[in-house]
């Protein structure tokens, strides 16, 4: 599954316009028309589809009762004088024309039927289990490029801060108003900021391809943008019952369904026990006795004498308490998942909450009133940096915690209230 990290930056909103555009355009993406694109265009998903026809294929021939079998064996043909004159019918040899049906016993084409219509429903699960996964990693890949543009803009607004404050440095340090460390110091931090840029560029970058893979717009990577704004704050989800949440999920639904197949496998294979009979009829052309034409027929068993199919019995016993035990692993799993999902959801809601409501609004006056102080001389170069990182990493904590709010709150919706999308 196929997560890629960060984000884009996000430019004014306008007409959504995921269909190809020409070369150099912006290609504008809400949510609801990525998830679009998606469903039309994901590999994953359409690999899983065809899995699921491979089952149905199966289901068809486990449902199919033996073919019977036609033979004709021609005997008595003398080495010496061959077939003899005259026609066909005349000829010195004898026919025996002979048609055999097997007989199934131990309802094995209905066990047959019942594995193969239960994995069929298990490749099914897989199937939307697939689609919960990739739909998942689609909104984590849109939500980084939402973080990368917001990065990349705060990282060019930082550059250009300081381009400005290293020009007003030069004309200070040519009037004496600063030292040469102080105007060294500005260059410094204005080199730092397009170091932080160029790397924010490279994380826009990637985050593009990462959703562009997921909606079928590899050719046009370098063009994508989102367009929608963050998830606003929702009310925490109420408690409810753990086994309740995630017993609809597909995968865990799968594994039921794997289970039965198992099950009706392990009764195939005992019914291996089960003699089959094989009954035939033949007609018989014979030449050298009268009458010329008979008939006959004939029953055959088999006869369990060295082998009673102990070893595929014991095989489907194992693949059984394999399947049994994978489930149950998958339940635990599951609910562990769910726990986590819980938690990130709750602490990224009061992370995002508590940097909007109070640390926010504390950074930023203490930058403005530091970038005040000193204009007016009153505080010196080193306070003035320190109270303008403090800010920049106050403002890129806060749009990290809305990133991680998006994705938790995504990855709990997918976790416990999952929909065919």
């Amino acid at each position: 599954m196929i997560v890629v990290r960060w984000p884009i930056v996000i430019l004014m909103a306008g007409m959504a316009a995921a269909h190809a555009a020409p070369d150099g355009a912006a290609i504008r993406l809400s949510l609801p028309e990525a998830e679009r694109r998606w469903q039309e265009h994901d590999r994953e998903v359409r690999q899983a589809a065809l899995a699921v026809r491979g089952a149905e294929a199966d289901l068809v021939a486990a449902g199919q009762p033996p073919n019977p079998q036609l033979s004709l064996n021609v005997l008595s043909i003398s080495p010496n004088e061959g077939f003899g004159a005259g026609n066909l019918r005349e000829k010195k040899m004898d026919s025996i024309l002979r048609l055999e049906q097997l007989i199934e016993r131990g309802d094995k084409r209905e066990l047959r039927s019942q594995s193969a219509e239960a994995n069929l429903d298990a490749t099914r699960r897989d199937l939307d289990e697939t689609r919960r996964q990739q739909r998942l990693a689609l909104h984590n890949a849109y939500f980084d490029l939402m973080l990368a543009q917001e990065k990349k803009r705060f990282s060019e607004d930082t550059v250009s801060l300081y381009a400005n404050s290293l020009r007003a440095g030069d004309a200070r340090l040519n009037a004496g108003d600063i030292s040469r460390s102080d105007h060294s110091r500005l260059r410094v931090e204005k080199l730092r900021a397009e170091n932080d840029a160029r790397q924010s560029i490279a994380d826009y970058g990637q985050a593009q391809v990462a959703l562009a893979y997921l909606v079928g717009l590899e050719s046009r990577a370098d063009a994508l943008v989102t367009e929608d704004g963050w998830p606003a704050l929702e009310a925490q989800p109420a408690p409810a019952s753990a086994m309740g949440q995630i017993a609809g999920r597909p995968d865990i639904r799968a594994a039921r369904a794997r289970v039965v197949a198992a099950e009706a496998a392990r009764d195939l294979a005992r019914a291996l026990k089960k003699r089959d009979v094989t009954l035939g009829v033949q007609l018989e052309h014979n030449l050298q006795n009268a009458p010329r034409s008979s008939f006959g027929f004939g029953v055959s068993v088999p006869l369990f004498v060295r082998y009673e199919y102990e070893g595929e019995i014991a095989r489907a016993e194992a693949d059984l308490h394999l399947a049994r035990e994978q489930m149950e692993k998958l339940v635990a799993l599951a609910l562990g998942e769910r726990d986590q999902a819980r938690h990130r959801l709750a602490a990224s809601t009061e992370r995002r909450q508590r940097l909007e409501n109070e640390l926010l609004a504390d950074a930023e006056r203490v930058a403005k009133a530091a970038e005040f102080a000193f204009n007016k001389g009153a505080i010196s170069l080193l306070d003035l940096l320190d109270a303008r990182r403090t800010w920049r990493q106050v403002q890129l904590d806060a749009v990290q915690a809305r990133a991680d709010y998006a994705k938790a709150t995504s990855a709990w919706r997918m976790l416990t209230a999952w929909e065919k999308p």
